[in-house]
């Protein structure tokens, strides 16, 4: 474009012109991005009569879990249900392939089924703390699909899924969807004449996951088929919309199987961050990984995560063709990892090779390629992005004797874009302090995942442009090369680093290269750039940030509200919307100093002005709605020890308004005319020890109950906390015993005391000091006795004066009838922790209009000495 053309196109006409494009490539992504196939009814295909995979089948299975048998809490009668139900899944599936085989002869099939049954215990450190589980005749079911041959059973892929759900949850996506697919491939599987694996299937229908992974420990330690995986797949579900996300691949041989599925969806970036531990998430993959030391793929439902560990995760809520995504990629992967091409031989005698792939979705295409390839790769475009800038740079000033400096000039250019993200950053940030500590509005966009953008967009578009006031008037071709050359640098910087997240960079500044070349045919020097330019090197940056924006958002907003209060949520999400956001607008910097510095002015007035508007809608806006819920805690705690009865009430999030509901809760439900107040969360708290170390998260209030006549009744319980086997060694200075925990009709005991301890049977490396200890159980239902066996060092004495050995232990469990609405059937039995919760949930959606979901739990507890 010329400079004549200059005055006529300005900012307006400019993006007018560049408006399709501005609309078109954010569309197409977000469209893409969650793209589902169409769901599948019919269980055999009607042309080729060959079995296929029926999401209405999957969703059926998911439903009979989730809403016939219901809550699944570990240790429940509904437990044991799932666990009867999933038994005669499989063993119906061993009779139908049996058929198969009988039907014909000669094909190599065979199905095995085992209900495993056993004990165990393992460390299990969570947050930075210490934590040990232990477990008593807990199950699993295990179905191997393979050839029938020693040699066919001799290398094995697992997939996995687990058949229980959390405490305030029925679980049909987490993880009954799972189940509902892994049945579904086995019958796939099964029916298919054609396919005989040349590798075994081990399916694991773990019995014990949300109970901190017990089930999968147990398989991994105890089941003879064990030994003979070499690669698992992990299916798990954190939410119930949009494609099922890889988002952890622990090797190159597993990320190019994975290369192999028809819609696949992950990226190296997700990889690197959840690999990082930045988000907490943690599944059966970690116990596969300790101790069976396998690679493989863990990979989940994730959007609208609003609903994980919610009630309302329901099968109606989860979005036609989630489980058909997921259950078409796990039998892609399946089969591929029991052909004659599977790496699973290899696995098995060379070992997995540490990721050292670069993985992108782009532009529907799925991008593969090693570290080694990228570094080349990225070093080239690099040294082609410095050759373009300068063939094609134009000295602003030839007139002058020494004329400009090309270098000079792309160091100026380099600090406007590093400036404008500076700017960006600061920006967003600064609205997040006033939204936070002025206005007291954290979280206002929290029941929309994209709203944060129309909170902190305009803001970081605002510093981004007000930067460029500061830095001076900077030549819009040399912006334009600078923007090219920083992302074509640091693509390769970073990937040098063995940082795979890199290729966004690349994949952003090679078509600068493209648009930069175009433009020196299109004009003359001197002139604009053309605007055919700008749309060229815009496309991908709109197109990927985009995808990386939806991926981002989907997993950082829904989990703001289960971090704690403390959390720096908001800020958190404003460098998200102005990180994404400086990438997907990279050209904004050169086509800012494209105009005069008084329209650089209006646009920053007109942003401001934006951003003021934000923040006045969003500051009055409530953060949830009956789809998008506060999460609420709320225990019924008896006292066994000092016969008190106590309601504890806990939040998870920053959002205003938990300080005046527990207020009301406590004017409602509490002693009348005592003010709660908030207690001290910390190791040492034993009354959330049943959630501990996600505790940590809590903000608790501990309000004293009313007396209710039922109230005044004496506490029966038979909870109680021993030592047996007793023996001090005073020359030794030891104390030998075993820790018997006695809890009938009492699920999910936790015990913490303060002890020296030398020797226990839960692990050969207890902390060589004294320290506070934490251990969890899990049991099957009617399994109502464990034990410890330890040794620990006796308290020196103080001068001269004997030290008892005893040690004071804190102990608690949940009433295994007392969880509401889990055991709302049975609200009768729950007694007077279950009359309560069902008039607490009444007024509870009376009073918040549904926008809170509330884990009512029946706690029994109390303090021993031992």
């Amino acid at each position: 474009m010329s400079k004549s053309l200059r005055t006529r196109w300005g900012p307006v006409r400019s993006l007018l012109c560049l408006a399709p494009l501005l609309v078109a490539a954010p569309f197409y992504a977000y469209t893409a991005h969650y793209a589902l196939p169409a769901p599948v009814v019919e269980l055999y295909d009607s042309v080729t009569s060959l079995p296929q995979l029926s999401e209405a089948q999957i969703l059926a299975h998911a439903k009979y879990l989730s809403e016939d048998i219901g809550y699944r809490t570990v240790g429940t009668r509904e437990h044991a249900l799932g666990d009867a139900w999933m038994l005669q899944q499989a063993e119906a599936l061993r009779s139908e392939c049996e058929a198969v085989v009988r039907a014909h002869p000669e094909r190599k099939l065979q199905c095995e089924v085992w209900h495993q049954q056993g004990s165990g215990s393992h460390r299990f450190d969570m947050m930075g703390k210490r934590l040990y589980k232990t477990y008593v005749n807990l199950t699993n079911i295990i179905v191997r699909v393979s050839d029938g041959t020693d040699q066919g059973k001799q290398h094995a892929v697992l997939v996995n899924s687990h058949v229980d759900s959390t405490l305030p949850s029925p679980g049909a996506a987490d993880d009954a969807m799972s189940v509902g697919v892994m049945l579904e491939c086995i019958r796939v599987l099964t029916y298919s004449p054609e396919w005989e694996p040349k590798h075994a299937i081990v399916f694991l229908f773990n019995n014990a996951e949300e109970s901190l992974q017990d089930g999968s420990h147990l398989f991994s330690t105890q089941h003879p088929v064990a030994n003979t995986v070499r690669a698992a797949l992990n299916l798990e579900a954190a939410g119930t919309t949009g494609p099922e996300l890889l988002f952890q691949a622990t090797s190159e041989e597993m990320i190019k199987a994975y290369s192999k599925v028809p819609r696949p969806y992950g990226s190296v970036i997700a990889n690197e961050i959840f690999s990082s531990g930045i988000i907490l998430s943690d599944t059966d993959f970690r116990q596969f990984q300790l101790y069976l030391n396998v690679t493989g793929l863990d990979m989940a439902v994730v959007g609208n995560s609003y609903l994980y560990h919610m009630r309302k995760d329901v099968v109606e809520n989860i979005e036609p063709g989630v489980a058909q995504h997921m259950a078409e990629n796990t039998l892609a992967l399946l089969l591929h990892l029991t052909s004659s091409e599977s790496p699973l031989p290899q696995l098995a005698s060379a070992g997995y090779s540490s990721p050292q792939t670069v993985f992108f979705d782009y532009f529907g295409q799925f991008l593969v390629y090693s570290f080694s390839t990228a570094k080349l790769l990225y070093s080239a475009t690099a040294i082609i992005a410095l050759i373009v800038a300068r063939v094609t740079f134009v000295d602003p000033a030839p007139a002058l004797k020494k004329g400009t400096s090309f270098i000079s000039e792309l160091f100026k250019g380099m600090g406007a874009a590093s400036a404008a993200f500076v700017g960006a950053a600061i920006s967003a940030n600064l609205v997040a302090l006033i939204m936070d500590k002025v206005l007291g509005r954290p979280l206002s966009w929290f029941s929309s995942v994209f709203a944060c953008t129309f909170l902190y967009g305009p803001a970081a578009l605002a510093g981004g442009v007000a930067s460029q006031l500061l830095v001076g008037r900077v030549r819009e071709h040399t912006a334009f090369a600078s923007v090219m050359l920083l992302q074509a640098f640091l693509a390769a910087l970073i990937q040098f680093i063995g940082v795979g997240a890199g290729g966004t960079l690349f994949l952003s500044s090679a078509p600068l290269i493209l648009a930069l070349m175009l433009n020196a045919l299109l004009t003359k020097p001197g002139d604009d750039i053309t605007l055919w330019s700008y749309a060229i090197g815009q496309l991908s940056p709109l197109v990927i940030g985009t995808t990386l924006t939806c991926g981002v958002l989907d997993v950082f907003v829904p989990l703001t509200g289960r971090i704690g209060e403390e959390a720096p949520a908001e800020y958190i999400i404003a460098n998200i919307v102005a990180i994404n956001g400086s990438y997907m607008l990279p050209l904004m910097v050169p086509f800012m100093h494209r105009f005069s510095r008084r329209t650089l002015v209006r646009v920053v007035v007109l942003l401001a002005m934006a951003t003021g508007l934000a923040v006045a809608v969003f500051s009055v806006r409530s953060p949830f709605d009956p789809m998008h819920q506060k999460r609420l805690f709320v225990i019924h705690m008896e006292n066994i020890t000092s016969e008190e009865q106590h309601l504890h009430v806990a939040a998870a999030d920053a959002a205003p308004g938990f300080h005046s509901l527990a207020a009301d809760i406590a004017k409602e439900f509490g002693v009348p005319g005592v003010t709660p107040t908030t207690v001290v969360m910390d190791d040492w708290n034993s009354d959330w020890d049943t959630m501990y170390p996600f505790s940590a998260f809590l903000t608790p209030y501990k309000l004293d109950l009313a007396l209710r006549p039922e109230h005044q009744d004496a506490l029966e319980h038979d909870f109680t906390v021993t030592a047996v086997n007793d023996k001090i060694d005073e020359a030794a200075g030891t104390r030998s015993f075993t820790l018997l925990v006695t809890h009938p009709r009492i699920i999910w005991t936790a015990i913490a005391f303060d002890a020296h301890v030398l020797k226990w049977t839960l692990d050969d490396n207890p902390p060589d000091e004294f320290a506070r200890h934490h251990i969890k159980e899990g049991s099957f239902y009617g399994h109502d006795t464990w034990s410890v066996d330890m040794v620990i060092k006796l308290p020196s004495s103080a001068d001269g004066v004997p030290v008892e050995p005893g040690i004071k232990v804190n102990f608690m469990g949940i009433h295994e009838k007392a969880m509401w609405p889990g055991k709302k059937a049975e609200k009768a039995l729950g007694g007077r922790a279950m009359a309560l919760f069902e008039e607490f949930d009444g007024w509870l959606e009376r009073h918040t209009g549904g926008t809170v979901d509330a884990m009512f739990l029946g706690c029994v507890g109390g303090v021993a000495v031992v």
